[in-house]
C-alpha cells in the first residue's frame, strides 16, 4: 500500500461546496481508502491504498458526486510525489503563507502562465504538474488571473508541508 494525499477542489472556501470534514473521512473510507485522515477544513486527505493515484482520484470523484449533486475535482499525488514538489520550491526565501502552489492533473506548460491577467508583484513558475505562486503583497489582495490554466487547486507551502508530515508519518 502506498500514501496518498487527495487535494479537492473548492471545498469549504468561500462559503461554497460545504463538505464536513468526517463525512470526507466516510466517503474515502466507503471509496475502500485505509488509515484516512484530513487536514484542516478544506479537504485535505491523506490516506492509504493499494489501488494506483489515477483509480483512487476517480473513486473519490464518484463518491463526491454523488454526496454533492455535482462534480467535485480531486488532485491526488504520492508522498514521495509531495516531498518533491516542496524540494523543487524555486522561491525558498518565500514567507511560506504567501506561497501557493496549483495543483493540475496535467503537466505544467509555459503556456500555462502566459499573458497573465492582474500581475502586480507576484512572482510564477512552472513545476512538473503544479505551478507555484508567490504573492509577496498576500494573495488575499491579489488580483492575479491564470486564463490559459486548466481546473487546478491551490494549497500554500504551510499546507503542503504539514500534508507531507502526515504522509510521511507512514512511511
Amino acid at each position: 500500500m502506498q500514501t496518498l494525499i487527495a487535494l479537492l477542489r473548492a471545498v469549504n472556501v468561500g462559503g461554497t461546496g460545504k463538505l464536513p470534514m468526517a463525512e470526507l473521512r466516510t466517503m474515502a473510507e466507503a471509496a475502500g481508502l485505509a488509515d484516512v485522515r484530513t487536514y484542516i477544513q478544506s479537504g485535505n486527505l491523506v490516506c492509504r491504498s493499494s489501488e494506483a493515484p489515477e483509480t483512487v482520484k476517480s473513486s473519490l470523484e464518484a463518491h463526491l458526486a454523488a454526496h454533492a449533486g455535482k462534480p467535485v475535482d480531486v488532485f491526488v499525488r504520492t508522498a514521495e510525489e509531495l516531498s518533491q514538489i516542496i524540494d523543487a520550491n524555486p522561491f525558498a526565501d518565500a514567507d511560506p503563507k504567501r506561497l501557493g502552489m496549483l495543483f493540475l492533473d496535467v503537466p505544467a506548460e509555459p503556456a500555462m502562465v502566459a499573458d497573465l491577467k492582474g500581475q502586480k508583484d507576484e512572482r510564477v513558475v512552472c513545476g512538473v504538474r503544479e505551478i507555484y505562486i508567490h504573492y509577496p503583497s498576500g494573495m488575499g489582495t491579489s488580483k492575479l488571473q491564470l486564463p490559459h490554466a486548466p481546473v487546478a487547486t491551490m494549497r500554500n507551502l504551510n499546507t503542503v508541508r504539514r500534508l507531507a508530515e502526515m504522509a510521511a508519518g507512514d512511511a
